[in-house]
């Protein structure tokens, strides 16, 4: 048996799965985000842990056996989260998240330290990225920076605590901004722009080697035999991409999360961040990638279903199919600023067109169209840094509306395919993961594409009318970005 564990910005997840991948138990465990300023985005490190332990309890109750058969565990979580830890372990602060916009400035600060950032990283100086909310915190937190003796990612603080040793993988490491990612290992230059050096840093694995095994004492709480082996695990939308099996150059996926991510896979280290898009290393040794974020994804539509009177996305989505037409309203999408292709913290969302005609549906509709034309301007920048799509899986929670693949695959101007089981790609991935570092297989062997449950094509009529409403949603964005950026300075 094999134990995937999801560290999600909105829930934990755990999957469990036998040597055939057959499901034999899953839980999912609600996570809540501190928005105390605006900009901020935290989470307390010890709910994840909590969580954790509530879903290992589901677990258990669901399928004793199987989870006492647990061979090994995998990780995957939310990137770039910064969890801040003093001499003996302990959390000084709250994580400041992915979505977190605060440390803008120290961005360029941090370029000015280190112009060679971008040739290091593959990546511009994202705020979301983890180095830029160290100087955030020296600049701002003085006496928490003095304290301050580790730095973890979310998911190797749950590592931390399942094992007591402080290890990151390749991927997630690719995040931080303090990764060489072409040599795969720390950059010095980069952890001294923050002041900072590898004693700071945890050790580093390959996703699918082991990074160390359950301590005792969590073996027995949680009702597994002593020395359960920990992989080294991966970020999120790699996570998601090892259990679509997209492992190959030319092997993309679209996951509908909280955020969005464009990834396309590859076989060599490609940076072009004058498009803003990442070059990551993969969750297999030897491999790279390429992705495109949106910073708000499915998130829109559950702000929208919110916002008009608490109607759930299946009811809103319903109500949609029912009409099938597109929307004489746009929406922006970025209510939490947007990184790919615009690197801006301080865009928000924004409806245009609003009339006394204007319905639920119709502003549910542009939220749907929206998303879609966000994703297909990160689209033009993984194809201007060289990337090549050959197929597209789609994953998260939006996946399950084919619907929204309709708009999606018109806007995007390509296929999609839909797995089975795509809402739990992270997880299962990290359980992939967790198999690899006892079984030592190949990525071909242990990364199947998973059968497909559907294929949606492009509307050829639909894909036309958008490209004249991504014209007009472009325009929209143009003129809206100097009123979003004073509004937000007040």
């Amino acid at each position: 048996m094999f134990l995937g564990i999801d560290v999600g910005t909105s829930a934990i997840k755990l999957l469990l799965v036998d040597g055939e991948e057959k499901v034999q138990a899953e839980a999912s465990v609600p996570l809540e985000v501190s928005r105390p300023e605006p900009l901020f985005s935290e989470q307390d490190p010890e709910d994840w842990w909590r969580a954790t332990e509530v879903g290992v309890a589901q677990l258990r109750a669901a399928a004793p056996g199987a989870l006492a058969a647990t061979e090994a565990i995998g990780l995957s979580g939310q990137m770039h989260g910064a969890t801040l830890l003093g001499a003996s372990d302990e959390v000084l602060r709250p994580a400041i998240l992915w979505n977190d916009g605060r440390s803008a400035a120290q961005c360029g600060e941090l370029l000015r330290r280190e112009p060679r950032l971008p040739e290091i990283t593959g990546n511009l100086a994202f705020p979301g990225f983890t180095a830029p909310k160290i100087l955030w915190v020296q600049e701002n937190e003085p006496e928490v920076a003095g304290r301050l003796r580790k730095v973890l990612l979310p998911k190797d603080y749950l590592r931390l605590r399942m094992t007591g040793a402080s290890v990151a993988d390749t991927n997630d490491a690719s995040g931080t901004l303090w990764l060489d990612v072409a040599a795969r290992r720390w950059s010095d230059a980069m952890l001294a722009a923050t002041g900072l050096d590898v004693t700071n840093m945890p050790d580093l694995v390959e996703s699918n080697a082991p990074s160390g095994q359950l301590r005792s004492s969590v073996a027995t709480d949680w009702g597994l035999s002593p020395g359960v082996v920990v992989a080294g695990g991966a970020g999120d939308n790699a996570a998601g991409a090892i259990g679509a099996g997209v492992v190959l150059p030319g092997q993309g996926l679209l996951s509908l999360g909280t955020s969005g991510v464009y990834l396309l896979a590859g076989d060599r280290f490609s940076p072009n961040p004058d498009t803003a898009a990442h070059a990551f290393c993969h969750a297999l040794p030897e491999a790279w990638m390429q992705t495109a974020v949106l910073l708000s994804a499915a998130s829109c539509l559950s702000w929208v279903a919110k916002a008009t009177g608490g109607a759930t996305e299946a009811t809103l989505l319903k109500e949609l199919e029912e009409r099938a037409s597109t929307s004489p309203v746009l929406f922006l999408p970025y209510l939490s600023g947007e990184r790919t292709p615009w690197n801006d913290p301080e865009l928000r969302g924004a409806f245009v067109g609003l009339s006394h005609d204007t319905t639920r549906s119709d502003l549910v509709q542009a939220v749907l169209e929206g998303v879609a034309f966000a994703f297909a301007d990160g689209q033009d920048a993984l194809l201007a840094a060289g990337g090549v799509v050959e197929s597209l899986l789609v994953s998260g929670g939006g996946a399950r509306s084919l619907y929204w693949g309709r708009i999606l695959a018109s806007a995007l101007n390509q296929t999609l395919q839909y797995p089975e089981g795509a809402e739990m790609g992270p997880s299962l991935g990290a359980a992939r993961l967790a198999r690899m570092s006892i079984s030592g297989e190949a990525a071909a062997q242990a990364c199947p594409r998973p059968p497909l449950a559907a294929e949606v094509s492009p509307d050829p009529e639909l894909a036309s009318l958008y490209v004249e409403r991504r014209r007009l949603y472009r325009d929209a964005l143009s003129g809206l970005r100097r009123p979003m950026h004073e509004l937000l300075e007040g």
